[in-house]
């Protein structure tokens, strides 16, 4: 699993004419998932993103979980992230995850992210056309992936 986290301070996701997920004050989470993904890659990757220190605290210094922020999460899923570009002008896609097996680790992913933070994660639609907006907090953005554990 590779996650693309987005320090807000505000998003939401839009599908169609319908607000799909929004937030205020928080993380903005684009989420793939590889192939071979399981349910250990989803539980070190919740713990790392819940407990990751990148919200400021009262000295400007990012001390702060979104946990201990108060803030909100918005998962959207992209399954661009695990794109390959070693051949040709055209992505490859070959590491994404097929839908079958995607589908149940991205709900499990939102289902344990809502656990470890303790209210409701915002999200996207798994396989939908969506329009994301957001504006960056910093910016400061990270990428983490659960293979690599980093």
């Amino acid at each position: 699993m590779r996650i693309v986290i987005q320090r807000v301070s505000k998003s939401s996701v839009t599908i169609g004419p319908r607000v799909s997920g929004i937030t205020g004050r928080g993380l903005l989470v684009f989420l793939g998932i590889e192939a071979n993904d399981q349910q250990e890659d989803i539980e070190w990757l919740c713990n790392k993103l819940i407990n990751l220190r990148v919200f400021n605290d009262d000295e400007g210094v990012m001390n702060y979980s979104v946990k201990d922020a108060g803030g909100e999460i918005l998962v959207v899923s992209q399954f661009t992230l695990h794109a390959s570009t070693r051949k040709g002008n055209r992505p490859s896609y070959i590491r994404a995850a097929k839908p079958e097996s995607a589908i149940p680790l991205y709900k499990e992913f939102i289902l344990r992210l809502e656990q470890l933070l303790g209210k409701k994660v915002q999200t996207g639609q798994f396989g939908a056309m969506m329009e994301v907006s957001l504006v960056n907090d910093g910016p400061v953005t990270i990428i983490i992936d659960s293979k690599n554990k980093e």
